[in-house]
């Protein structure tokens, strides 16, 4: 029962959000044409609910010579492909807004674990021991306002179970004002830094 009612707030808040932010679009549209050549859109193939695919809508934040299908971590120095209205795009996640249709066509939900890469093996499995691939994927999550980047792939697999074990309309409020807070702190971060908790820690072990 509760997943009609995510279903429709989605559908709601999704609708609203595309109206009232097309301002927003417009500028961020003419910011990053204005700065670098290729499409304004960056389409990427994600895990959706139950394992499916979906190409996931962001604004583009690096270099159309960036090579493809490539998490951001495993790039060795990501910061020479993202461009400048990239980086304020990514501290502010202002680049996640296009997801808001992914929202609004029923591919994502506004609350659920984020949507991993089709090639994060190691995410998808570590996600199957608790169910978290069984629920919609969202724009932001208990992860997410946990840690986000810093999260080593265990412990992030491990809260987006918790959600799904908690999942209800308070979980999803407590996420959802989260997230407001997270964003406006940058908390969690890390160009090129999921698992940077875990690096940090090894890397003072060994000196």
């Amino acid at each position: 029962m509760y997943f009609k009612f995510k279903r429709l707030i989605d559908i709601v808040l999704s609708l609203i959000g595309m109206v009232v932010l097309s301002p927003i679009y417009l500028i961020l549209i003419l910011a990053i044409k204005l700065e670098s050549k290729g499409p304004v859109l960056f389409k990427q193939k994600r895990v959706g609910i139950n394992k499916t695919h979906f190409n996931i809508l962001k604004f583009r934040t690096m270099r159309i010579d960036t090579p493809k299908d490539t998490p951001t971590h495993l790039l060795k120095n990501p910061d020479q492909f993202i461009t400048k209205v990239g980086k304020f795009l990514r501290k502010t996640s202002l680049d996640e807004l296009p997801q808001i249709w992914n929202i609004f066509v029923g591919q994502m939900s506004i609350i659920g674990p984020r949507p991993a890469l089709w090639n994060q093996y190691d995410l998808i499995e570590e996600r199957d021991k608790y169910g978290a691939n069984d629920v919609p994927p969202g724009l932001t999550g208990w992860a997410q306002i946990n840690g986000r980047d810093e999260l080593p792939i265990e412990e992030k697999a491990k809260l987006d179970g918790e959600y799904v074990e908690r999942i209800g309309l308070k979980m999803d409020m407590r996420c959802f004002f989260g997230t407001i807070v997270s964003v406006v702190k940058s908390d969690g971060v890390v160009e090129g830094g999921t698992g940077s908790k875990e690096k940090e820690k090894k890397t003072r072990e060994s000196m």
